[in-house]
């Protein structure tokens, strides 16, 4: 099985978001794979990472890093594949990471999430992903109409929920 996407993050410490991602490729039934690479303590091995990465078969590239944030950066850098950068809670509840992704020189493209959002990225990775791949584009469509399906039935227990002047 040859990996489509790839996960990155800066440090293991970052998977309790990042893990967010894996989950929803695995549920969609899309190959990935997910390594820790930093910028600034393993820089050749990003820039490897990067360069290699097409060649390899990947499609779409997930970066979360928190801080500095310059890995999505420096991948995006060396690559011509689509990076997701993904900022990392830390310090300034993430706002320096979140600016430091967002904040690219022209012709260095990173597409951003929120803070933490390791799930919108992967599922964008999947969007991506399903314009040209029939399969994946079901899988999406079906997550997208579970989202409507949960907030339906949250309205009909709404419903059901009584107060002495809701009416």
């Amino acid at each position: 099985m040859t990996p489509l996407v790839s996960i990155i993050m800066g440090s293991t410490s970052d998977l309790p978001v990042m893990e967010k991602a894996a989950k929803y490729l695995n549920d969609m039934q899309i190959p990935f794979e997910m390594n820790a690479l930093s910028a600034h303590r393993t820089p050749s091995e990003v820039e490897e990472f990067s360069r290699t990465a097409k060649e390899r078969g990947l499609k779409v590239i997930i970066a979360g890093a928190g801080m500095a944030a310059a890995l999505p950066g420096v991948i995006a850098a060396n690559t011509t594949l689509p990076v997701i950068g993904v900022p990392i809670k830390g310090m300034l509840d993430g706002l320096d990471a979140m600016l430091s992704i967002i904040q690219m020189p022209p012709g260095i493209p990173v597409a951003t999430t929120g803070v933490n959002g390791a799930l919108n990225a992967a599922i964008l990775a999947s969007e991506m992903l399903a314009l040209s791949d029939e399969t994946i584009a079901e899988r999406v469509a079906a997550y997208k109409e579970s989202l409507k399906n949960k907030i339906v039935k949250a309205n009909e227990e709404l419903a059901a929920v009584q107060y002495d002047f809701k009416c």
